[in-house]
């Protein structure tokens, strides 16, 4: 599988990989929704804050948010990406 770097696109490929009907759609509302996409398409100053952070930066920040830990106790597994504090 490609890494697909942006942020509307990572976004699409995982919803479409969960079944999810019109994608690109549900990924532009969600965007939208967070604050990271203007409704003409293009990225806020939070949305390219968060696509500079890249798949690895932006999983590290999700598992950090609902801890006690921070972003460097992480470890990234491109595989699932998913986040997981390291040993």
């Amino acid at each position: 599988m490609s890494e697909i770097k942006d942020l509307a696109g990572r976004l699409t490929s995982q919803l479409a990989a969960k079944g999810v009907d019109d994608a690109a759609g549900k990924a532009r509302s969600i965007l939208i929704e967070r604050g990271h996409m203007n409704a003409d398409g293009t990225l806020t100053a939070a949305g390219k804050a968060r696509q500079a952070l890249g798949a690895e930066g932006r999983a590290k920040d999700r598992a950090a948010k609902d801890s006690k830990h921070t972003v460097r106790e992480y470890t990234y597994d491109q595989k699932t990406n998913r986040a997981t504090l390291k040993k």
